[in-house]
């Protein structure tokens, strides 16, 4: 098989496609048929330093194809696949892949890459004990070569990146011996050096313990800035990113080395003419400002808790910035006038670094640039007017109000000047400085001495080059809210604003703008539509009828794009998606806005539309379905009751969304719309329960679906329940079944993405108890008899609060339903409640912080808690000796029949 494989491999990267699809083929069925011997075989021509360089360059990458994904779950499958295989095939991969590190004359090494990946694999297992040693070994040996020891760093960096820091941690000081090895100046091979400050890079996470020592630190330190030193660009801008990613890990040791080190090293990297160098010294300064930034944070809410933060701000960036402000604002001059958009460079960077650096350093950042501005804003040089724009709009998020608005003011005449500026470029800027202030200090947009010709400005522009056209419509974007919160100030509906008059017009120019031609260039069309939506969503009541009128024009268009589906060419069809989802996402910014009693005026057509594009070809596509269900669900939520008139029709689409767990984005909206149908049908839901509630329960039971799906479902029972009370009785017990499995689930503490979501679970179970606790216990004064089904399980539930209750990170959500459910129990269980509440002294307390807090739901879902609780306590004085036996806590044996035993009194 081995010269048959040599030669399909070969073919793998030829430029016939005949020959490349066959050679991928045939690969595909060796794999298929026998794995084992198939990775063995392309071990073979791996290992062989006889072969060609191509045949095992493709050889690596075949088998690191069948170790790893980018894929999550295929390489959880790959690597499961990999564990499974017999010990002594994989021993035989092994020994191949290990043997030819070093001995490829292309780079990067595949050998490498094959090893990291199983090592990737198998170390968290326990498994290949001895690799990391050999690895090293590999390094410091002096009889090793050169391309052996460059492949064997790239697989120790390769291992780093993607393996969990804790696996590697009893070995690091080994890692970091062999990289510090690689890395040092009197390495003769800078393909060594290379890979060595590459894989510290990667590796920095696990170092922890030895830069908390003075010692080794300073050595490692040393070793760094040694290389950013090297005449090898690539050398250098690797030793920058670790000087980078060190700043963000280690800020708190960075002192002894600032002044000495880091800020020369980083500022003469800011002045290089190389890109790449210049970028990492810019970067170097935005990490400092982004620590800084939180720093502060923490500091505050330890100051607020009265208490010590943990490490303090070394104030860095504002030493430094009267040093960095002129480099930066430099290099803001240096922007290429047919600038690609998504290209990123010093320039651009510079923006980013300078608002970090208002906003790390606040006001005391004006002195060092209003000279800058004041001095280019209006010079003869485009390239000069457009940095001095760009450092006024990139400093105004740190400014104070009282510093802010005397400069913007000052500075508005200029701007609306600069909207008619020769330079695209230039007008460019104006437009994104103006959304700026919109969004920073949007009070000085809308005032009247400004308002008329900044708005003549804005419309102009709206005809101008697609990238200035797309800031003009951001800039619309925030005048519209600015407009709409400042008539909010004097009335919580108003009825007029101060775009009022030129309202009808600005929705005009925007729909034109959505039409243009080039609408694809600079996501103009998509700003178009989303500053459409913003003005609608803003807008006073004496703008109704335009509203009106909008959202016929967008009917209009959505039908005129589905009745062209059968003719779009394949081309075409993904910017016919972006049109429809644009077309939805508008629809249910108009639906917001239409008023109940006009609602049957176009309710029919706007389904009618929905349901003909979710039967479309563009409406099988995730981001079109995803918007199209959402306007279904804003129609929903104005129709109420009467939304069950199209459940027959609209029914085949939702069971498909919702058993489409393969695009689980599409699910999850699914899932929401059905609580929103829930809501609005109440009891009219009924007939279609069934079918929905199957459908829910699968999604919980699917393993492959995306776990994010899942609190939603949870969620979603408790609107059901709500709506169909105590009809909700024939699914009580497989939901109580699944809230009771999910409510054991535990996590490890340090897996924060774990933590988050099993937080989201707590909640959603929270969320369903509530739902279903209203249900049974029915609207009148007296609970219904049906509440009784839950009796058994109402100690489970109050554990369950008391277990929310005692989590140091207790989201203020999360009491909030803690309260809400508290509250609802009471009503529905009376006083038999109280000892399970009492017992353990937490729930109280947790009750009393919340009635501290400064969210207003909190706070008052907490007292009304509270004012349940106490009832109870004085109902329970006032019963007459007879019945005034207390109900005992509860055992470990024998919750549910003391509990179960008071309940019939109390209902």
């Amino acid at each position: 098989m081995t010269m048959e494989l040599i030669n399909i491999l070969e073919k793998t990267v030829s430029s016939d496609k005949n020959e490349l699809e066959g050679a991928q083929h045939f690969l595909e069925q060796a794999a298929s048929n026998n794995h084992p011997d198939f990775l063995k075989a392309l071990s073979d021509v791996l290992a062989h330093p006889g072969n060609s360089p191509v045949s095992r360059m493709a050889a690596g990458l075949q088998l690191k194809n069948q170790l790893t994904s980018k894929d999550e779950n295929v390489k959880l499958k790959f690597q499961a696949q990999w564990l499974q295989l017999p010990e002594d095939i994989r021993n035989y991969v092994k020994k191949n892949i290990l043997a030819a590190l070093g001995t490829e004359s292309i780079r990067p090494s595949s050998a490498a890459q094959c090893v990291a990946y199983v090592a990737v694999t198998e170390l968290p297992q326990g498994q290949w004990p001895n690799l990391v040693q050999t690895l090293v070994n590999n390094v410091i040996n002096e009889r090793s070569t050169e391309m052996e020891r460059e492949a064997t760093l790239e697989t120790i960096g390769y291992i780093c990146q993607d393996i969990n820091s804790e696996v590697l941690e009893p070995q690091s000081n080994a890692i970091l011996t062999a990289i510090i090895h690689g890395m040092r100046k009197t390495e003769p091979s800078n393909h060594v050096r290379l890979a060595a400050t590459n894989a510290l890079l990667n590796s920095l996470e696990f170092t922890k313990a030895n830069f908390e020592k003075d010692s080794e630190r300073n050595f490692i330190m040393e070793v760094v800035c040694e290389a950013t030193q090297s005449t090898d660009i690539q050398i250098s801008v690797a030793a920058l990113q670790c000087l980078v990613k060190i700043m963000t890990l280690y800020y708190q040791f960075m002192e002894a080395y600032m002044g000495q080190a880091l800020f020369p090293i980083t500022l003469e990297a800011m002045k290089s003419e190389n890109d790449q160098v210049a970028l990492q010294g810019i970067e170097f300064w935005s990490n400092v400002c982004d620590e800084e930034i939180d720093l502060s944070i923490e500091s505050q809410e330890a100051k607020n808790a009265g208490q010590t933060p943990e490490h303090v701000s070394r104030h860095y960036a504002r030493g430094a910035l009267q040093y960095l402000a002129p480099v930066l604002m430099e290099k803001l001059t240096k922007q290429e006038e047919h600038d690609d958009d998504d290209d990123w460079n010093p320039s651009k960077s510079a923006s980013v670094c300078l608002m970090l650096l208002a906003t790390c350093c606040e006001d005391d950042i004006v002195p060092h640039v209003l000279p800058f501005i004041t001095e280019n804003i209006k010079s003869q040089n485009w390239r000069y007017r457009d940095a001095a724009l760009m450092v006024f709009s990139s400093i105004l998020g740190g400014l104070e109000a009282q510093t802010l608005k005397p400069l913007v003011e000052q500075a508005m005449p200029t701007l609306i000047q600069l909207m008619y500026d020769t330079n695209v470029i230039v007008r460019d800027t104006t437009a994104w400085t103006i959304g700026r202030i919109c969004e920073v200090i949007p009070q000085a947009v809308i005032d009247p001495q400004f308002l008329e010709p900044l708005l003549q400005a804005l419309l102009q522009q709206l005809k101008a080059e697609a990238r200035v056209a797309s800031n003009v419509c951001w800039a619309f974007t925030g005048l519209s809210q600015a407009a709409y919160d400042a008539a909010l100030m004097d009335e919580d509906d108003p009825e007029t604003y101060c775009l009022s008059k030129y309202f009808e017009y600005i929705v005009q120019r925007l729909l034109e703008t959505t039409d243009r031609p080039d609408g694809g260039q600079s996501n103009l069309r998509a700003a178009a539509y989303e500053a459409l939506m913003e003005m609608i969503k803003n807008s006073p009541s004496d703008c109704y009828k335009t509203v009106q009128s909008t959202t016929m024009v967008i009917l209009e268009r959505l039908n005129q794009i589905l009745n062209m589906d059968n003719m779009i060419a394949p081309n075409d069809r993904q910017r016919i998606q972006d049109i429809q989802s644009s077309l939805c996402a508008t629809l249910q910014s108009v639906l917001r806005k239409v008023k109940p009693e006009d609602a049957p005026a176009v309710s029919d057509a706007i389904m009618s539309a929905l349901l003909m594009m979710f039967n479309s070809n563009s409406g099988k596509a995730g981001g079109v379905q995803e918007d199209a269900l959402m306007a279904v669900s804003n129609l929903c939520d104005l129709m109420n009751e009467n939304f069950i008139k199209y459940m027959e029709a609209f029914k085949p689409f939702l069971y498909m969304a919702l058993k489409n767990f393969q695009d689980y984005q599409v699910c999850s909206v699914a899932i929401g719309l059905v609580g929103d149908i829930a809501r609005a049908l109440k009891i009219a839901i009924l007939p279609y329960c069934d079918e929905i509630m199957n459908m829910l329960m699968e999604n919980l039971s699917n393993p492959d679906i995306h776990r994010d799906v899942k609190p939603q479902v949870l969620s979603v029972f408790g609107d059901i329940a709500l709506s169909v009370g105590c009809e909700f009785k024939k699914y009580l017990s497989p939901v109580l079944q699944v809230l009771s499995q999910v409510m054991e689930i535990q996590c490890d503490t340090k897996d924060f993405e774990m933590r988050d979501y099993l937080s989201s679970l707590r909640e959603s179970v929270l969320e369903a108890f509530t739902g279903i606790v209203q249900g049974l216990k029915g609207t009148d004064s007296k609970p219904n008899q049906d509440i009784l089904l839950l009796q058994n399980h109402v100690p489970m539930i109050i554990k369950y609060i008391v277990k929310a209750a005692c989590d140091t990170d207790l989201a203020e959500t999360t009491m909030t339903s803690c309260a809400g459910l508290i509250g609802d129990l009471c009503l529905a269980f009376g006083t038999p409640l109280l000892p399970y509440i009492l017992e353990d002294n937490i729930i109280m307390p947790m009750l009393m912080e919340g009635k501290k807090s400064t969210t207003t739901r909190t706070k008052s879902t907490c007292n009304w808690a509270l004012r349940e609780i106490k009832q109870l306590k004085q109902s329970a004085q006032m019963t007459p000796a007879v019945n005034n036996v207390a109900p005992a806590a509860p055992t470990n044996n024998n919750n549910n029949i003391q509990f179960a035993n008071n309940f019939p009194n109390a209902v």
